[in-house]
């Protein structure tokens, strides 16, 4: 079958990653995948075809966005992004075309995607499959009327299916989005989306670092590093302050969007002290977390399931910009699963305080549901295909 896969990310990597989740799921079909954001070294499966787009991202207030790689005009790098979208649409006729968020987000990439989805209901391109990939929370809007509105119209007039990577009995769609029963597309939920470590890597990473079986290793994190600076810093002071108390190993990932100099502020931080390593990024992260004891992080989707999914208990300081991060987390912290930071707690006595506690935490045993990346490509493959009208 062939799958074309829309996705993009504008400030972190979150959305990005659970994509290629789902692309690796679909080992044994052609999958080709459409970003539009900024450069990230894909680890992508050999099924996989990536067609890089002009890269957009958003600057960090949510206000505008821009391109770091061209002096192009916005409307110069629309049409540009519209008309390689269209190309690439006709050149690979896919029987599924799955879009990631849209219409539910990305408001601003309705001017490339409109186009072609009008195009497809038109039959440009043979019979396509429109399904919208979805995660568990949707934002808050200012305009909430007027955004449901329009989400309804448009996945009602061009897409078939909506899959939602959730588990409805941890979060429902309906929650954050009131308008789901006028809704035509089918709504299935997959489960959420996470890779899940490889047998004994946690143990690999332990015997690589030369970590003792009672040592204890805390892995800290802030995703893609476009925010969390100071989380990392705050880790780093409390690491500090525990170690004479509670010996231990932190390891640090800092992303791979931090600032150079922030970076480089981490490591000067952390240099004199031989239980810290610094780092950018690992494609091994989910092992990482399972060779960990403790986890301390920002509290994105991708982290967070990480966590459960590799049962690492998890401290974790909700974005707080929206509401997304923090329902999800607070969610998780009543099964148990985690503890959630406050800014407050960012000071490096309290935070060497709850990692202290922490560390001693037993982890319940949870029944989420994390199969989302298997039972996404079972679904996708079970839909009908010659299908050009929702």
């Amino acid at each position: 079958m062939r799958i074309l896969h829309y996705t993009q990310h504008v400030l972190g990597v979150g959305h990005l990653f659970r994509s290629l989740e789902i692309d690796k799921a679909l080992a044994g079909h052609e999958v080709h995948l459409i970003t539009g954001g900024p450069a990230v070294q894909l680890p992508l499966s050999p099924h996989v075809r990536h067609h890089a787009q002009i890269p957009l991202q958003m600057d960090a207030e949510f206000s505008s966005l821009f391109s770091s790689e061209t002096t192009m005009s916005l409307d110069e790098i629309w049409a540009m992004r519209t008309a390689m979208l269209d190309r690439v649409l006709n050149r690979v006729r896919p029987e599924l075309f799955l879009v990631e968020l849209f219409p539910f987000g990305r408001k601003r990439f309705g001017k490339e995607l409109l186009p072609v989805l009008r195009k497809i209901r038109a039959g440009g391109y043979g019979p396509v499959r429109t399904v919208c990939s979805l995660r568990d929370i949707l934002v808050e809007k200012d305009d909430r009327a007027g955004y449901e509105d329009r989400v309804v119209r448009q996945a009602n007039d061009y897409f078939n299916d909506i899959l939602v990577h959730s588990d409805p009995d941890l979060i429902r769609l309906e929650e954050t989005f009131t308008r789901v029963p006028d809704l035509t597309p089918k709504i299935t939920y997959t489960g959420y989306v996470t890779p899940v470590p490889s047998p004994g890597a946690g143990k690999k990473i332990r015997a690589e670092q030369a970590i003792a079986d009672k040592e204890r290793l805390v892995v800290a994190s802030a995703g893609s590093g476009t925010v969390g600076f100071d989380l990392l810093r705050a880790v780093i002071a409390a690491s500090n302050q525990l170690f004479s108390s509670t010996p231990h190993r932190l390891v640090l990932f800092s992303g791979p969007h931090l600032e150079d100099e922030k970076f480089t502020a981490l490591r000067s931080s952390a240099e004199k002290n031989g239980h810290i390593q610094i780092r950018r990024f690992s494609n091994r992260f989910p092992d990482w977390l399972d060779a960990a004891d403790l986890s301390v992080s920002m509290g994105g989707y991708n982290t967070t399931m990480n966590l459960l999914a590799a049962s690492c208990y998890g401290l974790v300081l909700p974005f707080a910009q929206n509401r997304e991060q923090n329902m999800r987390a607070e969610r998780l912290e009543g099964r148990g699963c985690l503890a959630r930071l406050h800014p407050g707690d960012l000071a490096p006595d309290v935070l060497a305080e709850k990692i202290r506690t922490a560390l001693d935490t037993p982890l319940p045993e949870q029944s989420i549901n994390l199969d989302g990346a298997r039972a996404t490509a079972t679904i996708l493959m079970d839909m009908p295909k010659n299908t050009t009208s929702p």
